[in-house]
């Protein structure tokens, strides 16, 4: 199974999600988007893939959202790639794309249903169980 992860090494869930694939057994292509920022076509691929908007793959916190005006409905998704293209810090992380579908993983746990068994126990870096000795993912909310 190729798994290809957009990741920033500087966000602790995006840490935690590649974790969890390598932890399934799968080593990753990593895209750190900050230093190579997705084109056009793979933004819009990447929302289709989503199955949602592209409007659900932006982050507010710490970027230039609210200096942009971003929230204000009027902006065409065209206008929200080029804000993208332009500020990819604006790209909502981590995003992961696999054979069984591409999904923003926030929480980090949403990576299990995208990946093989894991292979081993895993907690998060803040110390909280996802999986368990069995592989299985630990009860309680995902």
């Amino acid at each position: 199974m190729t798994v290809a992860i957009y990741h920033n090494p500087a966000c602790g869930t995006s840490r935690n999600v590649l974790a969890l694939i390598r932890n399934s057994g799968e080593e990753p292509v990593v895209v750190e988007y900050l230093k190579t920022p997705p084109d056009r076509a793979t933004l819009q691929s990447l929302a289709a893939a989503t199955g949602g908007s592209l409007r659900a793959l932006l982050r507010r916190k710490g970027t230039p959202y609210d200096a942009l005006g971003l929230d204000d409905p009027a902006w065409t998704d065209d206008r929200l790639i080029e804000c993208i293209v332009q500020h990819p810090v604006l790209l909502e992380r981590p995003i992961v794309v696999t054979p069984r579908g591409t999904r923003l993983c926030r929480p980090s746990e949403l990576v299990l249903d995208l990946l093989s068994p894991q292979q081993g126990a895993f907690a998060k870096e803040d110390g909280i169980p996802v999986v368990g000795a069995d592989g299985r993912a630990v009860a309680g909310p995902r």
